[in-house]
């Protein structure tokens, strides 16, 4: 039973991820966006995942944390790129 509620943590999570990356393609800014943030989530992620391993507990929950940590690091990638090209317009003014 504690798997389930897991899964479903890991889905609402999971649903507001492409959300936010969908913001940082379209935006072009890290406006709203926290580096700290960010790298709290993949370190939790990380962590469930290392606990996962080492408890042997390899389900389908644990492609959802491998999903899930895809997506936010992807995130990351963008706010750096997005933080770079605002870097790079500031300077041009």
């Amino acid at each position: 039973m504690t798997e389930f509620f897991e899964l479903v943590m890991l889905i609402c999570f999971g649903l507001s991820w492409p959300i936010s990356v969908y913001k940082s393609l379209t935006s072009h800014s890290t406006q709203g966006k926290s580096l700290v943030f960010i790298i709290a989530i993949i370190l939790g992620y990380v962590c469930g995942i290392i606990s996962k391993l080492l408890s042997g507990q390899i389900t389908y929950v644990l492609g959802l944390y491998i999903f899930n940590l895809t997506v936010v690091t992807f995130d990351l990638v963008l706010y750096f790129i997005n933080r770079h090209r605002e870097k790079r317009l500031l300077s041009e003014v």
